[in-house]
């Protein structure tokens, strides 16, 4: 097997559970916040400065890598951990979310997508044994199954035929995977915002028995307590012994959130996303730091961090940066709360153990204006 997941203990108070993920690339520690590093880099983030605050694992993403420098290039690189030079492990998503909501579509069919580049317009198609065939070239410790992700809102029926395809599409990744010894195929449970739906996936897709799950199709759109409504009907019915991976999901709200309801794997672009536009995730809530009432603010960023930003600069000083389009605002921005989830995600480990994961959430929240939503659905 490509992976070992082993669950070291389950909280007394709802379903969080701490686990050790070990890859060909090292050991990761769950909950786990992964960041997105989708062209084979995180955003104005160096390895280094990702091995500084602790980072495990990093996503890179198969449709953009296909599109350039293309899957081929790589390999010849000696693949994409030493393409980017990153020892840690690697995630690669299918590119089934980027095909669906970046391209042009021509047709979707029972197999595949014809798509345009956004780049250039260029014709191409992805086929579930193509998209295996390029994460397999790629080279990543975890690869995900080509799926078909629908756009909230959506009718019934159509999630319904989307799920259905994604479910045939699951059986052909898994029967065109190549190195099921090295890179391990995670499947991804699909049905929009309905719980029939999302019931009906778990089951199919858990008896094709993937060492690895993603809960694909939510963080799309929809109000967040639906998404929990939605993790709460289907976590349950993964096995234990897998490990769950919420996908595209990374405000210090939702990471809590999911993990309270079982989920062990995490990730999104939005921590670097908001660094560019100005906006850091501090133990004190959001922070604008554009806004003109840090103008003269000497104080750090979060006094409660300790990173490189934190440690080393004023608020007026990366104000004044962010203002002026700076590169370094942005890097050191993107620091700071890449940082900030990952040592939340340590704080949550470290509650699981003790028992007292509830208060720690609290705590979390208490700083983005949110209580836990349905706590008695998250109770084991």
């Amino acid at each position: 097997m490509a992976i070992k997941f082993e669950v070291l203990h389950e909280c007394k108070q709802t379903r969080a559970r701490v686990g050790r993920l070990t890859t060909p690339h090292g050991v990761i520690n769950t909950p786990v916040f992964m960041p997105v590093g989708t062209q084979a880099t995180v955003k104005a983030v160096a390895p280094r400065d990702l091995y500084d605050m602790g980072a495990e694992i990093i996503l890179s993403n198969t449709y953009h890598l296909y599109l350039r420098p293309g899957h081929d290039l790589v390999q010849e690189a000696g693949g994409l951990h030493k393409f980017m030079n990153w020892n840690g492990s690697v995630l690669t998503d299918s590119g089934g979310f980027q095909v669906f909501s970046l391209s042009s579509l021509n047709k979707i069919s029972e197999e595949g997508v014809w798509f345009r580049s956004h780049l250039d317009g260029s014709k191409h198609f992805f086929s579930p044994e193509r998209a295996i065939e390029v994460e397999n070239t790629l080279g990543a410790d975890i690869i995900m199954a080509f799926d078909e992700c629908t756009p909230y809102p959506c009718e019934h029926s159509y999630a319904r035929e989307a799920m259905g395809r994604t479910h045939r599409w699951a059986a052909r990744c898994k029967q065109a995977h190549k190195q099921p010894e090295t890179q391990a195929l995670f499947g991804i449970i699909q049905g929009s915002t309905f719980a029939d739906l999302r019931q009906e996936s778990a089951k199919h897709l858990v008896d094709l028995d993937f060492p690895g799950y993603g809960i694909g199709g939510l963080s799309t759109g929809e109000p967040k307590p639906l998404m929990y409504d939605m993790l709460e009907v289907t976590v349950p019915l993964i096995p234990k012994e897998k490990p769950r991976y919420l996908m595209g999901v990374g405000s210090p709200d939702c990471l809590v959130e999911g993990t309270i309801r079982g989920v062990d794997m995490f990730d999104c672009v939005l921590p670097t996303r908001v660094a560019r536009n100005g906006t850091a995730f501090t133990s004190q809530g959001r922070v604008v730091i554009r806004n003109a009432t840090y103008a003269r603010d000497f104080s750090p960023l979060d006094p409660n961090c300790s990173c490189y930003a934190c440690q080393n600069f004023t608020r007026a000083y990366l104000r004044h940066l962010i203002k002026t389009n700076e590169i370094l605002g942005f890097h050191l921005l993107s620091i700071h709360n890449l940082h900030y989830l990952i040592h939340v995600m340590q704080g949550l480990r470290q509650a699981i153990w003790e028992d007292c994961t509830l208060d720690y959430v609290r705590s979390v929240l208490a700083s983005y204006d949110s209580e836990p939503y349905n706590v008695d659905g998250c109770r084991p």
